[in-house]
This record gives structure tokens, C-alpha cells and sequence, in this order.
């Protein structure tokens, strides 16, 4: 099932997800859920925040990265096959130079900007079967992981923008709050509770 994505300012966002446990109620549904509705937004990770529950749990597929003539083959390689269940993630390290790159996010549609990471990361997680894993990872699947662990914290990638990029994309922040955009997806706007 297709679930509205929440839009940008719903105090949901905000909130740091909770653990949870193996017996958590209808767990493998709400993750078949998530990809669903990820996948009919053309996104490559989602957090259990922008589906208003505030548990520690995101989705990664990056597989339309596949195409991208701009990274590695090596890269591009690892990211075709690259879909993962992250379930009480825990980042253990972030090393590496920082790097920019240009991000957006489904619950901020139409506002990309550059935003500098880590480029090497180390997570604990379990995965959709509560298996636990210890693994690396680095460049853009680094970075889609950081960006959906951002979520779990509360964090969006617009805190992460100077106070001037900040000032300049206020009113495009705004107008995302009121549900003033068209978007070609399921959203729910916090203000006027309009779905789409």
C-alpha cells in the first residue's frame, strides 16, 4: 500500500525514532509498505519518520544509480544491486574527507542542495529478519545511509545548509508546510492536513 509521505515541518520529522523489537506489530507489511510507496516517488531510501511512525527503521535502494555515467563502474556496480533494511541502525564511525554532493529528500520536494558528508562509514544494524550486521560502506551509499539515519535522529539535510543557503530556500520551506506544491506523489502537509 502507498502511504502519504509527510511533508516538511510536520513535527513528526523531528521526533528521534524508538528501537524496536523483532515483535513489533505488522513489522514485514509496514517495510513492504515503505518500498512500495518509496519506489512510487522515485526515491532511493526512506525513514520510518516520513511515514509518521518514530521508530528507528529506513529502506535503501539505490539501483537507479546503475545508470550514472558520472561515478565509478566499480560504483555503479556495488549500487545496482545495493537494497537494504536498516532496523536499529547504529553509526560505530565516519571518517574520510568531507564531500559535497547534491541532495533532496521526498519529504522536501523540488529543493536540492549540495551538502557535505563523510565520505567512509561503519553501521551496526539488523536487518528485515533481525539479523544483525557490522558493515561498511562508503561515497553515495555512505551518503543515502547518512541522510536516512538523519531521519531516525530528527535530522533533516537542510539543517546541514549554511545560515545564507538557509535564508534563500525559506520561503520554498514555507510554502512545502502549507501544501502550496504540486508533487506527484502521496504527501500529508502539516498546516492544512490536505492529502494528496
Amino acid at each position: 500500500m502507498i502511504l502519504p509521505i509527510l511533508a516538511y515541518g510536520d513535527p513528526i520529522l523531528r521526533k528521534k525514532g524508538k528501537k524496536i523489537t523483532k515483535d513489533f506489530p505488522e513489522l514485514e507489511e509496514f517495510i513492504d509498505n515503505m518500498f512500495e510507496t518509496m519506489y512510487s516517488a522515485f526515491g532511493i531510501g526512506l525513514a520510518a519518520p516520513q511515514l509518521g511512525l518514530s521508530i528507528c527503521l529506513f529502506i535503501v535502494d539505490a539501483s537507479s544509480f546503475e545508470d550514472d555515467d558520472e561515478i565509478s563502474e566499480e560504483e555503479r556496480n556495488f549500487l545496482s544491486t545495493f537494497k537494504q533494511v536498516f532496523i536499529n541502525p547504529k553509526m560505530l564511525d565516519e571518517s574520510g574527507d568531507e564531500w559535497s554532493f547534491n541532495e533532496g529528500c521526498l519529504s522536501i520536494p523540488e529543493i536540492r542542495e549540495d551538502v557535505f558528508r563523510k565520505k567512509n562509514i561503519k553501521i551496526e544494524f539488523y536487518d528485515e529478519k533481525f539479523n544483525k550486521h557490522v558493515k561498511e560502506f562508503n561515497g553515495i551509499a555512505a551518503r543515502i545511509i547518512q541522510h536516512e539515519y538523519d531521519h531516525i535522529n530528527g535530522i533533516l539535510f537542510t539543517d546541514k545548509l549554511s545560515v545564507l543557503k538557509k535564508r534563500l530556500i525559506k520561503g520554498k520551506l514555507e510554502n512545502i508546510s502549507r501544501g502550496k506544491i504540486e508533487v506527484e506523489y502521496r504527501m500529508r502537509f502539516p498546516k492544512t492536513k490536505k492529502k494528496r
